[in-house]
C-alpha cells in the first residue's frame, strides 16, 4: 500500500473501537457525504481528527482490505439508471470484508430523498449465482429463512434470474466513529477495478474516497476540517466510475467529466 507507513503512523495516535463497540454506529439507512482526496493530503486529514474521532482495529489493524463484486443485469440497468441521473437507484454487491472474514451480499437503495438504506445478509462466498438453495439466516425473519433469490426479490427490485456478475472492485479501507457514536467515517485507497465481462483492469492508487454517513445533515467535526483544507463534496461511485473505466462502448458522458476532475486533482 501506498505512504502505508505514514498513514500507519497517523492512525497510531488515534483511540481504537472494536466492531462490537460499533454495533450501535451502523447507521443502515443514513444521508452520505463524499469527497475525493489526493493520497498526499489524508495523513493531515488524520492529524486533524485524531482527538474527536476513533479508528477501528481488527486483530490489531487499522487499516483493513476489502474485496467487492457488484452485479447488473445485462442492459447494466444499476449502471445505467445512475448514469441517467435517475434519483431512486439500487445497487446489488457481494462484499467480504477480508480481515473479519465476513461475506455479506449487500442491496443498496437510494430514495429521491437522497437517503441511502442498506440491507444485508450474510452469504458463504462471492458467486450467488451457484446456489440459491441454501437458506441462509436473516435477523428480521428468523422463522421464516430466506434464499438468496428470495432475499433478492424481497429487498431489490430486480430478481436474481437477471442479474449476473461484472466488477471486482478492491480496496483498503480506514473506518473512523466520531466519539459521540453518531457518525461513522470510511477512508477508501488503492482502488482497484477489474471488469469480469471485458477483462479490463484500472487503477487509482493515489485517489482517496472519504465518506461521511450519518443520520441527517447534522454537525460534523470533520465537515470542518474538509473545508480548513479546502476540500469539497464530491459525488462519486466507486461501481459507476469502475464500470466507465473498465467498459468500452458503454455509455459514460456523465461519468467522464468526473474522471477527468479526479485526474487533475491528482495530477495537481
Amino acid at each position: 500500500m501506498k505512504s502505508g507507513k505514514l498513514i500507519e503512523d497517523s492512525l497510531s495516535q488515534f483511540s481504537p473501537i472494536s466492531l462490537s463497540e460499533m454495533e450501535s454506529v451502523k447507521l443502515m439507512n443514513r444521508i452520505d457525504t463524499k469527497y475525493a482526496v489526493p493520497l498526499g493530503v489524508l495523513p493531515s486529514i488524520l492529524e486533524m481528527a485524531k482527538e474527536d474521532y476513533f479508528a477501528q482495529e481488527i486483530d490489531g489493524k487499522r487499516i483493513a482490505t476489502y474485496d467487492t463484486m457488484y452485479y447488473d443485469t445485462a442492459d447494466m440497468d444499476m449502471y445505467i439508471r445512475h448514469h441517467d441521473r435517475q434519483l431512486v437507484r439500487q445497487k446489488i454487491r457481494v462484499r467480504q470484508y477480508v480481515d473479519s472474514h465476513l461475506t455479506f451480499l449487500e442491496i443498496k437503495r437510494k430514495n429521491n430523498k437522497g437517503r441511502t438504506n442498506k440491507k444485508r445478509i450474510a452469504v458463504p462466498g462471492f458467486d450467488i449465482t451457484a446456489d440459491t438453495q441454501s437458506v441462509l439466516k436473516h435477523k428480521k425473519k428468523e422463522d421464516e429463512p430466506l434464499t438468496v433469490a428470495q432475499f433478492i426479490r424481497l429487498k431489490s427490485r430486480y430478481t436474481w434470474e437477471s442479474i449476473t456478475p461484472h466488477l471486482w472492485t478492491k480496496f483498503h479501507r480506514i473506518t473512523l466513529v466520531n466519539k459521540a457514536k453518531t457518525e461513522r467515517l470510511t477512508i477508501d485507497l488503492d482502488l482497484v477495478w477489474d471488469n469480469v465481462v471485458s477483462g479490463e483492469v484500472k487503477s487509482f492508487q493515489d485517489l482517496v474516497i472519504v465518506e461521511l454517513k450519518r443520520d441527517g445533515n447534522v454537525p460534523s467535526r470533520m465537515t470542518d476540517i474538509m473545508l480548513a483544507l479546502r476540500i469539497h463534496p464530491f459525488k462519486i461511485s466507486k461501481y459507476c466510475i469502475g464500470t466507465a473505466l473498465t467498459t468500452p462502448g458503454l455509455k459514460k458522458n456523465r461519468f467522464k467529466k468526473k474522471i477527468r476532475s479526479i485526474v487533475k486533482l491528482l495530477n495537481c
